[in-house]
C-alpha cells in the first residue's frame, strides 16, 4: 500500500512520470486507431468479398459433385462395354451378373450397383434394397426421357448418394447400368481444401418432413442451428414453390452469437446442400498478422519507455538543478552561480532567466540589507541596527553605557512652511551635526525615523551621558543653514542609562524614550530618566485602555456648566463637559483623559456621546420646564470629519430635538489646522440649524483673517483674560476690545473665568451678553442642574437691578 501511494505520488509529482505516461499513451492510441483501422478494413474487405466466395464455393461444389458424377460414369461405362458382363446379361446369368456388379462397384468405389432392363426393370442389385433403388430409378429415367443427363444425387439409405445410369448396347440397347456413390466426409475435405468454406448436407423424408443434418463441416450444434436459422420458415415447402427461390439466394443469419454467410443449394427436393463461411472469422485479422501487431505494438512500448526515458531525464535533470538553485536562492544563498547556462534549448534559457534572477535577487538582498539596517536619508544607522548595536553592548560591557534619545522641536512647522525637501535637507544636516560635533569617537548615531534621533554612549556613566547631552543642546545653538533658509531648531532629549535603568536594549531604549517625550513637555533641556516619570507614562496609557471600555461600561457622566444673561442674571443656557467615573480611581480629571483622546482621535466617540447624552438632558429639562441652550465642544479631529454634519442630523432625528438646542463651540487652533475644511463643515452645521460659537477667542493669532468668513453666532473670551481684567488693564482692554468687535460684527459674547462679582460687574458694565463661570456655578452633574437652577433664580433678582460698575479703562 505505501509502494503504491508512493508511485501514485510520484507519478502526480513528476514531469518525468508524465512524458512516460504521454509517450506511452499516444502509442497505445495509435497502436489502437492502427488495429482498429486493419480490423475495419479486412473486415470491410472479406464481407464485400463473400457473397464472391460463397458463390464460388457453390460452383466448387458442383464441380465436386461432377467430379464423381463423372468417375462414376466412367466406372459404369467400362462395366457396360464388358464382353463377359454383356454375355452374362444376354445369357440371363443372375450370379454372374450379381458378382460383376458387385466386384466393378467396388473397383471404382460404388456402395451401389444396379443392372435394369432396357425398359429400366430392376434385373439385378448390390448394396441396397430394391425398393429403394426404385425412387432413384423413376428419377434417372425421368431425366433419361427428358433428354436429360442420367446422374443426380437422390437418398439411399437415408444417405445422399451421387448415382448415374449408363446404358448398355449391343449393339442396341439391352440394358442399364446405375451406380452410386455415397456423399461423405471426402466431400467436406475437398470442400473446405479447395474453397475453405463450409458445408452442410439437409435431407427430408418428404416435403413435410423436418430437415436433417446429414452431413457437415461445422459442429453439429452449430448445423442445426445453421438449418433451424436459414430453413425454419420454409420447412413443407418444395423446390418448384417458394422454397427454390429462396434457397438460391445469399442470407446473413446469427447462430450461437456468430454470424454466418449461408449459399444454399437444392440437389434434389429432399437434399439440400449450405456452404457457409463465419463472417465473424473472416473478418478477424490472421492470427500471424495479430501476432504481427502485438510484436510492433510491444516493441513500440519498449522504445518509447526508453526514449520516454531519456527524455524525461534530458528535461528533468535540468529542472531539478534548476529547483535546487531557487532553493539556494530562498534560503539566501545569490552568490552560486546557475548551471546549463551553455545549452541553447528553452531549458538554456530558462537557466539564463534564473541567472539574471539570482544576480537581481543579489542586487536587491544587499539593497534590502542596507535599507534594513541604514537610513537612506541621512546615511545613518536605522532603529534595527540601532537596536541590535545597544543590545551588544550590554552584552560585552560590563562597565555600563547610556542611550540619549532626541526629538526635534518644530519639525513638522518647517515641513508645512518651507516644504519636504527643507524638511529632509534638515534631517541630513542635524545627522551629520551630531556625528561631527556632539559625540565622541567610536559612538554611535542613529536616525530612529521621523524627527527622533539615538546616541549610543559606550562605556559612559550619567555624568558624561549629561555632558553628551548638553554638548548637543550647545551644537543645536548655530542656526542651520539650508539653502537660502536659515532655521533654528532645538530639540527634546532623554536619556537612559545601564545598568541603572534597564537591563536590556528594549526596556533601555523605551525608557530613554519616556525621558525624551517627558523633556518636551518640560522645555528645560535634556532629563535624565526616572521612574516616577515611567510610572506617570504608564497611568495614562492604562487610562487610555480603559477609557476605551468606559463608554460600553456607562462610566462616563455629564456634568452641565450655567451660562447666564449678564443683563438679567437669568440662566440662558448651560456647556455640556464629559466627567469620567472610574470605578476604582474616582473622578478622573478631563486633562488627564482627554487630550490623549484627541491624540488617538477616541476624541470622536467622546463628542458623540456628549452630544446624545445632551440631547437627552435637554428634553429631560425641558419636561423640569426649563428651555435652555447647551453647548458642546468640538474638537480638532471633530471638525475636520467630513460626515459630522449627517451624525448629528441623524441624533437629532433619533431624539427629536431641534438644531436651535445645541451650540457647538470650535477653538481657533481647530479652525486654522485646516481652514478650508474647517468651513465647509462649519456652513453645513449653520445650515442645519445650530449656533456656532468660537471658544477660547484670543489665544489664536490668525482667526482675524477669517472670522468674517465663519458662520459662526458667538465669541467666549478665554479666561485667561477675563481672570485678571478687573487688577490688569491690559487683560480689560483686550476683553472690552474683543466684545466691540463681536457687537461691531454682530455677535453675541460669552465671558469665561467669572469667578467674583467684581469681574461680573465689569463685565455688565462692557456690555457683555453673557457670563461663565464658578461665581455662578461650576460644572455639575446634569441632575443637579435644575435645582442649582432654580436656587440661582431665587438670589439673582436683587444683582439684576442693581448699579451698573465703573467702566475700566
Amino acid at each position: 500500500m505505501i509502494a503504491r501511494h508512493r508511485l501514485t505520488a510520484w507519478f502526480g509529482r513528476s514531469i518525468g512520470a508524465r512524458i512516460v505516461t504521454l509517450s506511452l499513451g499516444l502509442l497505445f492510441a495509435i497502436q489502437v486507431a492502427s488495429f482498429s483501422a486493419i480490423s475495419a478494413s479486412l473486415g470491410q474487405h472479406a464481407r464485400s468479398r463473400l457473397p464472391e466466395q460463397l458463390q464460388v464455393g457453390e460452383r466448387v461444389l458442383a464441380s465436386l459433385l461432377a467430379q464423381n458424377a463423372q468417375k462414376l460414369t466412367q466406372g459404369a461405362s467400362v462395366l457396360a462395354a464388358d464382353y463377359g458382363f454383356k454375355q452374362a446379361v444376354l445369357s440371363n446369368d443372375a450370379e454372374t451378373v450379381a458378382s460383376a456388379l458387385a466386384n466393378h462397384g467396388a473397383r471404382i468405389g460404388a456402395t451401389e450397383t444396379a443392372l435394369l432392363a432396357s425398359d429400366f426393370s430392376l434385373h439385378a442389385s448390390s448394396g441396397v434394397a430394391s425398393s429403394e433403388l426404385l425412387p432413384v430409378i423413376a428419377q434417372l429415367t425421368a431425366r433419361v426421357a427428358a433428354g436429360g443427363i442420367p446422374s443426380g444425387v437422390a437418398l439411399l439409405g437415408g444417405r445422399p448418394h451421387q448415382v448415374v445410369l449408363v446404358p448398355m448396347k449391343a449393339p442396341v440397347t439391352v440394358g442399364w447400368v446405375l451406380m452410386g456413390l455415397p456423399l461423405d466426409a471426402s466431400l467436406l475435405a475437398d470442400m473446405r481444401s479447395l474453397s475453405a468454406l463450409q458445408m452442410t448436407l439437409l435431407t427430408r423424408a418428404g416435403d413435410t418432413a423436418p430437415w436433417q443434418v446429414a452431413l457437415t463441416s461445422l459442429a453439429a450444434p452449430l448445423a442445426v442451428g445453421l438449418a433451424d436459422a436459414v430453413w425454419a420458415p420454409s420447412v413443407g415447402a418444395s423446390p418448384a414453390t417458394a422454397a427454390a427461390p429462396t434457397a438460391a439466394a445469399l442470407r446473413t443469419v446469427e447462430v450461437g452469437g456468430e454470424s454466418f454467410g449461408v449459399q444454399a443449394r437444392w440437389l434434389t427436393p429432399s437434399v439440400l446442400a449450405l456452404v457457409s463461411l463465419s463472417v465473424d472469422e473472416a473478418v478477424r485479422p490472421p492470427r500471424d498478422l495479430q501476432i504481427a501487431l502485438a510484436a510492433i505494438t510491444l516493441l513500440g512500448f519498449i522504445v518509447f519507455v526508453i526514449g520516454s526515458l531519456f527524455t524525461a531525464r534530458r528535461v528533468t535533470g535540468p529542472l531539478r538543478q534548476l529547483a535546487a538553485a531557487a532553493d539556494r536562492l530562498g534560503a539566501g544563498d545569490s552568490s552560486t552561480p546557475m548551471q546549463g547556462l551553455q545549452r541553447a534549448d528553452e531549458i538554456g534559457g530558462l537557466a539564463l532567466a534564473f541567472e539574471q534572477m539570482r544576480v537581481s535577487v543579489g542586487e536587491k538582498q544587499a539593497q534590502i540589507l542596507k535599507l534594513a539596517y541604514w537610513d537612506a536619508l541621512t546615511g545613518l544607522p536605522n532603529r534595527v541596527q540601532f537596536r541590535d548595536a545597544v543590545r551588544e553592548a550590554i552584552a560585552t560591557q560590563g562597565e555600563g553605557g547610556a542611550v540619549i534619545m532626541l526629538d526635534l522641536d518644530r519639525f513638522k512647522h518647517v515641513n508645512d512652511v518651507l516644504g519636504y525637501r527643507v524638511g529632509d535637507l534638515l534631517l541630513g544636516c542635524v545627522g551629520e551635526r551630531l556625528s561631527q560635533q556632539a559625540v565622541r569617537d567610536g559612538d554611535l548615531v542613529a536616525r530612529l525615523g521621523g524627527d527622533e534621533f539615538a546616541i549610543l554612549l559606550r562605556r559612559a556613566d550619567a555624568a558624561l551621558a549629561l555632558t553628551v547631552a548638553e554638548r548637543i543642546v550647545a551644537a543645536f545653538d548655530e542656526p542651520l543653514a539650508l539653502e537660502e533658509h536659515t532655521v533654528d531648531m532645538g530639540a527634546g532629549i532623554g536619556i537612559a542609562c545601564w545598568p541603572q535603568h534597564a537591563a536590556d536594549a528594549d526596556a533601555l531604549l523605551s525608557r530613554a524614550e519616556v525621558a525624551m517625550y517627558a523633556a518636551k513637555r518640560r522645555t528645560a533641556g535634556p532629563l535624565m530618566y526616572d521612574a516616577s516619570i515611567d510610572a506617570t507614562s504608564t497611568q495614562m496609557l492604562s487610562l487610555l485602555t480603559e477609557l476605551r471600555r468606559a463608554v460600553e461600561k456607562g462610566e462616563l457622566r455629564l456634568y452641565l456648566q450655567p451660562k447666564l444673561m449678564l443683563e438679567s442674571g437669568r440662566v440662558g443656557g448651560a456647556e455640556a463637559l464629559v466627567r469620567w467615573q472610574h470605578p476604582s480611581r474616582g473622578l478622573v480629571p478631563p486633562m488627564e483623559f482627554i487630550p490623549f483622546a484627541e491624540q488617538t482621535g477616541f476624541i470622536r466617540t467622546l463628542t458623540m456621546w456628549v452630544f446624545e447624552e445632551a440631547a437627552r438632558q435637554w428634553l429631560a429639562l425641558r419636561a423640569e420646564g426649563l428651555s435652555l441652550q447647551l453647548s458642546v465642544n468640538l474638537s480638532t479631529r471633530d471638525l475636520l470629519d467630513p460626515e459630522l454634519p449627517q451624525k448629528f442630523g441623524a441624533l437629532l432625528g433619533k431624539h427629536r430635538v431641534p438644531a436651535e438646542a445645541f451650540c457647538l463651540e470650535i477653538t481657533e487652533s481647530a479652525i486654522m489646522d485646516d481652514p478650508h475644511r474647517a468651513l465647509a463643515t462649519l456652513n453645513k452645521l449653520s445650515g442645519l440649524g445650530f449656533k456656532l460659537s468660537i471658544d477660547d477667542f484670543g489665544t489664536g493669532y490668525s482667526s482675524l483673517a477669517y472670522l468674517k468668513r465663519l458662520p459662526v453666532d458667538e465669541l467666549k473670551i478665554d479666561k485667561s483674560f477675563v481672570m485678571s481684567m478687573v487688577e490688569d488693564l491690559d487683560d480689560a482692554k483686550i476683553v472690552r476690545s474683543t466684545i466691540d468687535l463681536a457687537h461691531n460684527l454682530g455677535l453675541t459674547v460669552v465671558a469665561e473665568g467669572v469667578e467674583n462679582a467684581k469681574v461680573w460687574d465689569a463685565l455688565r458694565a462692557l456690555e457683555c451678553d453673557e457670563a461663565q463661570g464658578y461665581h455662578m456655578g461650576k460644572p455639575m452633574p446634569a441632575a443637579d442642574f435644575c435645582v442649582w437652577s432654580t436656587a440661582w433664580s431665587a438670589k439673582s433678582a436683587p444683582r439684576a437691578s442693581s448699579a451698573p460698575a465703573t467702566v475700566l479703562h
